[in-house]
C-alpha cells in the first residue's frame, strides 16, 4: 500500500450548506497546519487531543479561502489507522475545488475510489467483510437493506467463519504433519474429530448458501412482474401502487409493448415492479416482441403478479392452473381485478374455487392494501428480526460455493480412507476460499475489485 497522503470531498458532489474533505496519511496533520490559521493563536494541530474540532481560516498565501472547522483524528484511534484530518467548509463547488487543489499542490495525491477504507483493512482496523458492508450500508435504500448490511459490520458472519477457519487449519496442520512421518505410518489427526468438524462446516456453509437468494434481494430490491391478459388492469394496477400516471391506460389491446418498472418499499423491503405486455396471440410483430420480453421477465422475477379479470371469469382457474404448472417454482399471486363489474356473489364462487386469490379493482383503488398485505408475507422479515446470518453479497456467495464443494470432498475422503496428502489437498483449498471472505487471504487483484466498486472520498 502507498503511504502518501490522500485526499478526497467525503459528502456528495454538488452544492449544500456544507461540505467535508478528508485527508489521511503520514503528513496529513502537517499539511493541514500549514495551511490554516486557528481562531485560537499558535494552536498545533499536532499536538491538539485527538478526535476535536478547531475553528480557523484555510489560506493560500495571503487569500482566505473558507472559514472553516478542523476535525483531527490521530493515529491509531481513526478509521484508516494513520492520521485523518476532516475540513469542514462551505458547500459551494468553487470552495471545496480551491481547497482540494491548494493540498494536491502541496503534494497529496487525490484517493482512489474506496481508498480510505481500503487502508482501513490494510491497517488492521476493518475486517474484509465489514469493508464491503461500508458500501452496502451507503448505498441501502430500505430497512431491510440496511438491516443485512448492519448485520455484516458487527463480524458475526466472518467471525463464525474465521472460528471454523481456525478448526480446520489446526486439523490440516496435523494432516500436514503425518505427511512428513508417512514411513511411520503415524496418524496424528483424529479422523472421527474430523468428519464431525467437517460435517458441522459443511451444515453452516450451506444454511449461509440458502441464505443468498433472500439477502440478495433485500439488498437490490425484490423484482416483482405483473402479467396477465390485454386489458387486465396491469397498468392501472402500475399506476395505482404508485400513485402516478407511470404507464399508458387504454382500451386498445396492445398498449403496453415494452416494460415499464420502478421501486417501491412495501413495510421496509424494496420491490421492483415491472409492467409487462399483455399476453396473447399476436400477428402485431412489434408486440409479439413485448410478449417475448413479458415471459423473460417472468423467469427473471422472484414474484409473478397475475391480475385476471374478473368480468372474463370463466376460465379463471384453468387460467391460473395452467400458470403454475408452467412456472411450478415461482411464487404467484393471482389477482382478480375489476371485481367492481361483477356481482358478490360471483367473487364468492370464485374465491371458493381458488381461495388464494386477492380482490381488486384497481380503478376503483379498493383491495391495494389487501394487495399489499399478501406481497410482504411472502417476505417476512423473521430473519432480520432474529438476527439470523444473511448473505447478501454476490463475491461471498461465490466463495462460500466453492468451500462448499470442496469441504464436501474432505467429507467423501473421510468416508472412503483416502491418503492424508489427497485430503491435504482439499482441505487446504476449502481453506483459501473460506480466507477469501474474511480477508484472510488476499492478493492485489481481489481488493482491487472490491473497492473500485467504492465511491470516491470513502
Amino acid at each position: 500500500m502507498k503511504k502518501d497522503t490522500i485526499i478526497a470531498i467525503s459528502t456528495p458532489p454538488g452544492i449544500g450548506a456544507v461540505a467535508i474533505i478528508r485527508l489521511s496519511g503520514g503528513e496529513a496533520l502537517q499539511l493541514v497546519q500549514a495551511q490554516f490559521n486557528p481562531h485560537k493563536k499558535n494552536k498545533d494541530l499536532s499536538k491538539v487531543a485527538s478526535h476535536t474540532l478547531h475553528l480557523g481560516e484555510i489560506y493560500e498565501g495571503s487569500r482566505t479561502i473558507d472559514e472553516v472547522l478542523v476535525t483531527v483524528f490521530k493515529n491509531p484511534n481513526s478509521y484508516t489507522g494513520e492520521d485523518v484530518v476532516e475540513i469542514n467548509c462551505h458547500g459551494s463547488v468553487y470552495i471545496q475545488k480551491e481547497i482540494i487543489q491548494l493540498f494536491i499542490k502541496k503534494g497529496v495525491r487525490h484517493a482512489d475510489p474506496g481508498e480510505f477504507t481500503l487502508r482501513a483493512f490494510l491497517n488492521g482496523k476493518i475486517e474484509l467483510t465489514q469493508a464491503e458492508a461500508v458500501a452496502d450500508l451507503i448505498a441501502s435504500n430500505s430497512s431491510a437493506s440496511h438491516q443485512v448490511a448492519m448485520q455484516q459490520m458487527r463480524r458475526g458472519f466472518s467471525n463464525d467463519l474465521k472460528n471454523l477457519r481456525q478448526e480446520l487449519l489446526n486439523f490440516s496442520s496435523l494432516i500436514e504433519l503425518e505427511l512428513d512421518f508417512s514411513q511411520e505410518d503415524v496418524a496424528f489427526a483424529d479422523r472421527s474429530a474430523l468428519k464431525e468438524l467437517v460435517s458441522n462446516i459443511s451444515k453452516k456453509l450451506k444454511k449461509l448458501i440458502d441464505s443468498f437468494a433472500i439477502g440478495n434481494a433485500f439488498k437490490n430490491g425484490i423484482p416483482v412482474v405483473i402479467i396477465g391478459k390485454p386489458n387486465a388492469g396491469k397498468s392501472t394496477l402500475l399506476n395505482l401502487l404508485f400513485n402516478e400516471e407511470k404507464a399508458i391506460v387504454s382500451d386498445v389491446k396492445g398498449t403496453t409493448r415494452d416494460a415499464i418498472e420502478d421501486e417501491l418499499i412495501v413495510k421496509g423491503i424494496s420491490y421492483r415492479f415491472i409492467d409487462t405486455a399483455g399476453i396473447r396471440d399476436t400477428n402485431d410483430k412489434v408486440e409479439r416482441i413485448g410478449i417475448e420480453k413479458t415471459f423473460k421477465h417472468i423467469e427473471n422475477s422472484q414474484l409473478v403478479l397475475h391480475l385476471l379479470d374478473a368480468s372474463d371469469n370463466a376460465n379463471i382457474k384453468s387460467e391460473i392452473d395452467n400458470l403454475k404448472k408452467k412456472y411450478p417454482s415461482k411464487k404467484i399471486i393471482p389477482i382478480l381485478n375489476k371485481s367492481d363489474l361483477v356481482s358478490q356473489d360471483t367473487l364468492d364462487i370464485l374465491l371458493s374455487e381458488n381461495q388464494e386469490l386477492v380482490i381488486l379493482s384497481a380503478i376503483k383503488k379498493h383491495g391495494l392494501e389487501l394487495l399489499l398485505e399478501a406481497i410482504s408475507n411472502l417476505y417476512d422479515r423473521g430473519a432480520l428480526l432474529n438476527n439470523d446470518i444473511i448473505i447478501s453479497n454476490s463475491r461471498h456467495f461465490e466463495a462460500l460455493s466453492l468451500a462448499f464443494t470442496a469441504i464436501n470432498e474432505v467429507k467423501k475422503g473421510i468416508a472412503l480412507e483416502i491418503s492424508s496428502d489427497l485430503l491435504a489437498i482439499d482441505i487446504r483449498e476449502t481453506l483459501m476460499y473460506l480466507g477469501e471472505i474474511t480477508g484472510e487471504v488476499t492478493n492485489d487483484e481481489l481488493l482491487g475489485n472490491i473497492f473500485s466498486n467504492f465511491c470516491i472520498g470513502k
